[in-house]
């Protein structure tokens, strides 16, 4: 589980790191990558909840 949070805290960090020095130029597009990226976090969070329920299953 620790590498789990290890990997969700640098997901974390590059989105912040994105939104503050990567952006791209086009709004809409910017939109679409954030859109995207907030997916790829939200989808991580249910894979953990997942697995720790799985694991508190056993």
């Amino acid at each position: 589980m620790k590498t789990q949070l290890i990997v969700f805290a640098i997901l974390i960090a590059g989105f912040i790191i994105y939104n503050l020095f990567f952006r791209l130029g086009d709004d809409k597009l910017d939109t679409v990558v954030n859109i995207i990226y907030a997916s790829v976090l939200f989808a991580y969070i249910s894979f953990m909840a997942y697995s720790l329920l799985k694991k508190m299953r056993k």
